[in-house]
């Protein structure tokens, strides 16, 4: 038995009293870095077959594991040879995941679980210590070639498998073969090759809000949105307390980075506002609606926006060239944030982006600061409408460009 150190950068597995990696890392150094070595312990099976386990990355826990295999070696050796990760199917693995609570609480359990049923067809009577990188790389160009998948979709299915095999691994209930089996992978979809680029112009945004047909609920929903980058799920789920004093201050759990988030509010969704507080008879704790009652479902308003785009003369879809989604409303927004001269930290805040670097710790811009650069993005914008509007035989009527009342000229 023994306790090996794995080199950080070559990943070799060597005897802990080795100062210099053969790839030329200096192991004494990065052991006193924090979490940087990891830790192996090596040892036989009663049958002469040797095994590694990780065993964590302070030399104590490797320690302490060595010390637990010792004694089972002396003890009860058989019991060495039941572990789970000798026996168990990936079927079975599949259960034992989708049956925990983090896991069937996810928002994308579906998704998971599909995933989880693509691989098991394939795999499911597998034993999970038995698999090697050549059979993810065989099930990667079977669902690519096969099946007609796009890369993304494999990677994600990859990814999803991965995390439940280190999962398992991180309880126990699996070696760590079949983790370094999934960690020689390499990802289909190059970095950023399927990233969209598509944003709705200035031009497509008026057609949509001056086709007749396009719904009021909808058109009011594309001005807050084209003036604030919300999601369409936090539009959703937009309620009159989180409306406050010029600001939209969304909580953490309505938004996608669970963060909360402020938003700037400008004339324009001033506006729209107001005017729904006038129009309705019976006041809603949501904002946006329809008949009177929340926008529920992950297809609402879909529909609506690719009627609204059809009329405008415009392709809808994600896989069409050309074509816009609700989302590319959020591209669009922070687009033209840029545009309008808006500094990238405050285009940030806004959106709800993460700050990089120091500027998560030393930028701290007031609400003040956010107005300014929201009514800086007001100004650009209002003159892009009033450009878009000189030969088009419908007008927004306002000196202002309301862009809420829509008349024909």
């Amino acid at each position: 038995m023994a306790i090996l150190a794995e080199c950080p950068t070559c990943h070799r597995k060597q005897a802990v009293k080795n100062r210099i990696c053969a790839c030329g890392e200096d192991l004494i150094k990065a052991k006193k870095r924090k979490d940087r070595v990891r830790y192996w312990i090596s040892y036989r099976l009663p049958n002469g077959k040797q095994r590694r386990e990780f065993a964590g990355c302070k030399v104590e826990e490797a320690n302490a594991a060595h010390g637990k295999r010792g004694a089972q070696r002396y003890e009860n050796p058989s019991i060495l040879e039941k572990m789970p990760a000798e026996k168990m199917t990936f079927s079975e693995l599949e259960s034992w995941y989708l049956a925990l609570p983090s896991v069937a609480n996810l928002s994308s359990y579906q998704r998971v679980k599909q995933a989880m049923a693509n691989f098991t067809n394939e795999y499911g009577n597998r034993i999970v210590s038995t698999l090697k990188p050549i059979d993810i790389e065989s099930y990667q160009q079977k669902r690519l070639n096969d099946d007609g998948m796009a890369p993304a979709t494999v990677d994600m299915e990859t990814s999803i498998v991965k995390t439940m095999v280190t999962k398992a691994f991180d309880n126990d209930i699996v070696d760590g073969r079949t983790v370094k089996a999934f960690r020689k992978i390499r990802r289909q979809l190059k970095k950023a090759g399927n990233a969209r680029r598509q944003i709705l112009g200035i031009s497509d945004y008026v057609k949509i809000l001056q086709c007749p047909n396009t719904p009021s609920h909808l058109r009011d929903i594309l001005i807050v949105a084209y003036n604030t980058g919300m999601r369409l799920g936090e539009l959703r789920g937009l309620k009159w307390s989180y409306i406050d004093k010029g600001m939209i201050r969304l909580p953490a759990e309505l938004t996608k980075e669970s963060r909360t988030k402020m938003i700037p509010i400008n004339h324009h969704v001033q506006k729209v506002f107001d005017a729904i507080r006038n129009m309705k008879v019976v006041h809603h704790e949501y904002v946006f609606t329809y008949h009177n009652k929340p926008i529920n479902g992950k297809v609402g308003l879909k529909k609506s926006f690719r009627s609204a785009c059809k009329e405008a003369g415009l392709q809808y879809g994600r896989d069409i060239s050309g074509g816009i989604i609700f989302h590319d409303i959020r591209r669009t927004f922070k687009t033209n944030l840029l545009n309008a001269g808006v500094d990238k930290v405050h285009r940030d805040l806004i959106v709800g982006h993460s700050l990089q670097g120091m500027d998560a710790h030393y930028m701290s811009p007031s609400e003040d600061d956010l107005h300014h650069a929201m009514a800086r993005y007001t100004s650009w914008l209002d003159s892009q409408v009033k450009n878009n509007q000189s030969d088009n035989p419908w007008k927004i009527v306002d000196q202002n460009v309301d862009q809420v009342c829509i008349l024909k000229g």
